[in-house]
């Protein structure tokens, strides 16, 4: 079955988010300078250890999450937000584009009160700027247990760059991401 993930390395933070797809996060988080790892998986559920079946299901409560350790010394928890916002819709729930169920809710599982307080002052950022017409329903939780996904889903759109899926919605998040954060990318970072 699943393992966990190993710890992070000193130094490091921790972020749980749900955007959708987890295959579309996975592959914009892992450009970010900052970032040191990548988790795909599922939170939020009643099951341990759900598979990736069963999450499709409908019947786990488990959500399609990405567990993202990044340096704060190069990226903040509120920029990785920032980035989160711009690569997702945060106005539908439990649908993103033509994915929809509750696996695809828009969530932030906060692991300390810091990162509580950051997600609230970065979604509050994001209604006065305007950014989408709709009032944005992210959910803002403490972080439950984390499950990795099987291996198939870990670096998904690396590995298969030409499924119609990746070609006809990973790939423009990717670009989108992209050129909003050039600055911002692990090639310029280096």
């Amino acid at each position: 079955m699943t393992q966990t993930p190993q710890p992070s390395p000193p130094g490091t933070e921790v972020a749980l988010l749900g955007g959708g797809c987890f295959w579309c996060l996975d592959a914009v988080y892992r450009n970010l300078a900052g970032v040191s790892e990548v988790v795909s998986g599922y939170a939020g559920g009643q099951m341990p250890n759900p598979t990736y079946e069963q999450v499709c299901s409908k019947t786990t409560g488990h959500i399609e999450v990405v567990r993202v350790a990044f340096d704060p010394a190069v990226i903040s928890y509120s920029d990785i937000l920032r980035v989160f916002f711009t690569i997702h819709d945060p106005t539908t729930r439990d649908r993103q584009g033509a994915d929809v169920g509750p696996q695809y809710r828009s969530v932030i599982f906060f692991e300390s009160t810091e990162q509580e307080a950051a997600a609230k002052e970065v979604m509050a950022e994001v209604e006065r700027e305007g950014l989408y017409s709709g009032r944005i329903v992210t959910d803002l939780l403490p972080a439950p247990v984390f499950y990795p996904a099987e291996p198939e889903h870990q670096d998904y759109f690396a590995r298969n760059p030409w499924s119609g899926y990746c070609r006809a919605v990973v790939a423009p998040k990717v670009a989108k991401f992209r050129k909003g954060f050039a600055h911002r990318l692990k090639e310029r970072a280096a």
